[in-house]
């Protein structure tokens, strides 16, 4: 079936104006107008905004949504892909962040405005491990795009945790997919989205 809803989900610091995320909310506007977007500012309590995307999601249609997810968007990606057993693409995405950002506790700037400050609080950490999905119901149902790159995750930890997935492992690249724009034709395949006549 094809995809009528579309939840994009951005990373650790990171924002709705992402490179990412406004590549593919001009893409998806311009080629498919009949999907429904959304790419909310996720609160960096872990634990709201997994209340956030919840209560977002209660009247999509199952069978046709799906999820992208960059980052820490990609482990929040996998873990409503689980629960909702939809499509997700996940972009070098945070396999374990309750390790990883035990070590970012206090208060941070957000990649696209430095003037934007929040505080991350050494509860989220556990509030991550609570989100932490199992094995992947069905991996069929995943691209992961993993930048061997990237210098904040290690792309074999990515690999190892997406196997069985479609799987596309870039040679060089980065964290931000800086080169996102190549990729972005696989990656709405992928979804294979509604085109404009049969929205």
């Amino acid at each position: 079936m094809t995809t009528t809803h579309l939840l994009y989900l951005h990373g650790f610091r990171s924002s709705p104006q992402s490179a990412k995320a406004r590549l593919m909310a001009a893409r998806v506007q311009a080629g498919h107008p009949g999907v429904r977007w959304w790419c909310p500012q996720l609160p960096p309590s872990p634990s709201q905004a997994a209340d956030l995307i919840a209560e977002g999601l209660a009247g999509w249609p199952r069978g046709r949504m799906a999820v992208v997810g960059s980052s820490l968007g990609g482990f929040y990606a996998t873990w409503v892909a689980e629960r909702q057993g939809c499509r997700a693409v996940v972009l070098n995405p945070a396999v374990d962040p309750a390790r990883d950002l035990a070590a970012h506790v206090g208060e941070q700037t957000t990649w696209q405005d430095p003037a934007e400050r929040f505080f991350f609080r050494p509860e989220y950490v556990d509030e991550l491990r609570a989100l932490q999905a199992g094995p992947l119901a069905d991996p069929a149902r995943y691209l992961a795009v993993i930048a061997k790159g990237d210098e904040l995750l290690d792309w074999r930890e990515m690999a190892a945790r997406y196997q069985g997935v479609r799987l596309r492992v870039l040679e060089g690249s980065d964290h931000a997919l800086s080169d996102f724009a190549r990729h972005l034709d696989e990656v709405l395949a992928f979804l294979d989205l509604a085109g404009p006549d049969n929205s």
